[in-house]
């Protein structure tokens, strides 16, 4: 009993921190909002401890601020926070590609890697779709999936592709509240999810590298335009 009272709390401890994750990548718990435990708690009708333990899950993972008085609150991230998360990614990432330069993968890749490739690619094709219509809710779910299963296949080092997953969701937190206030949110939306996947299948590491070099120039570039928008 108290083995399956454990895996009971963790899973509902993990249900509550995505769950607040996604309202947070939805943009409806917005950067700065605060709240208590107990006002979680009353939301989704469970008790206060696996609540507590969500929460500072979601402070390790730089999501959420504690205020010991005040509750919690959505981490507002700066322009600067992420420029610093797009550098970040690029350092790592491009050391990635020059380890398994010149072929991102074998040319003739075992059965595992290929299925891994094919479902990248179908999430990418999915996510591509979602940049070309707008839809930043659908985009978020597909892209932060694609980068994570991208990531453990090309790195084949859980830490480093953890490290790059949490970037990425930080990211897409700071990201979320600029992209809805954008007129022109097709202009900074970036597709290219399947062609850098082709080139990955290929084993053609050097296009691999010029794809994900344009991505982050992409995400910079965005930065710059916001660093001049708020002069």
């Amino acid at each position: 009993m108290p083995a399956s009272g454990a895996v009971t709390r963790n899973t509902l401890r993990q249900q509550i921190a995505d769950a607040l994750r996604d309202e947070v990548l939805a943009g409806r718990l917005q950067p700065g909002e605060e709240f208590t435990v107990k006002q979680i708690a009353e939301q989704y009708g469970v008790s206060a401890t696996p609540v507590r333990e969500a929460l500072v899950d979601l402070c390790a993972q730089g999501l959420l601020d504690s205020d010991q008085h005040r509750g919690f609150r959505v981490h507002q991230y700066s322009i600067a926070d992420y420029r610093g998360m797009v550098e970040a990614r690029m350092l790592v990432v491009d050391g990635i590609f020059r380890r398994h330069a010149p072929q991102t993968v074998p040319p003739e890749p075992d059965h595992n890697v290929g299925v891994a490739l094919v479902s990248i690619r179908r999430r990418g094709e999915a996510a591509a779709r979602a940049a070309r219509a707008g839809d930043v809710d659908v985009l978020i779910g597909y892209d932060i999936r694609y980068w994570r299963e991208l990531g453990r296949l090309v790195s084949a080092n859980d830490y480093i592709a953890d490290f790059l997953h949490r970037l990425r969701v930080q990211a897409w937190v700071f990201s979320v509240p600029y992209l809805r206030s954008e007129r022109d949110v097709l202009g900074w939306l970036w597709s290219g999810h399947v062609e850098l996947v082709d080139a990955i299948t290929r084993g053609d590491g050097e296009a691999a590298v010029q794809v994900v070099r344009d991505y982050n120039a992409h995400s910079l570039e965005w930065a710059d335009r916001l660093e001049q928008r708020a002069r």
